[in-house]
C-alpha cells in the first residue's frame, strides 16, 4: 500500500478517476438530503455528549487516517536527508566553536589574564 504512494509514481489526477462519468445532479440530491434537518427523536439523541472512550476512539482513527496520507521517504532519500543534516550541523558547530574561541581570545587580550 505504501509503495504506490511514493513521489513520482502516482499521477495527481488519479484520485479523481473514480468520479468520471458520475452524475453531478445525483450528488446534489444526496447533499440536500443530508443537509435537511430531521425532526425524528434519533437525531436529537445523536446530538448528545460523546464519552471519553468515544473521543479517544475518534482521536486514534484520525491519527491513523492522517498517517495514511503521509508520503514516506525512500531509503535513498532518507540517507540523503540524514547526510545533509549531519553536514549542516557539523558546519554550524565549527562556526560556533570558532567564534567562541575567537571571542575568548579577544576578551583575554583586552582584559588580560
Amino acid at each position: 500500500m505504501a509503495e504506490n504512494k511514493r513521489r513520482g509514481e502516482e499521477p495527481a489526477d488519479e484520485q479523481f478517476d473514480d468520479l468520471e462519468g458520475a452524475d453531478p445532479a445525483a450528488d446534489d440530491d444526496k447533499v440536500e438530503a443530508v443537509a435537511e434537518p430531521a425532526d425524528s427523536k434519533e437525531s436529537k439523541k445523536d446530538t448528545g455528549r460523546v464519552g471519553l472512550f468515544g473521543r479517544l476512539g475518534r482521536f486514534v482513527r484520525e491519527i491513523v487516517a492522517e498517517l495514511r496520507k503521509v508520503i514516506w521517504p525512500t531509503r535513498k532519500e532518507l540517507v540523503t536527508y540524514t547526510g545533509v543534516v549531519i553536514v549542516f550541523l557539523s558546519i554550524m558547530t565549527a562556526i560556533v566553536v570558532g567564534l567562541d574561541y575567537g571571542f575568548a581570545k579577544g576578551v583575554l587580550a583586552l582584559f588580560g589574564k
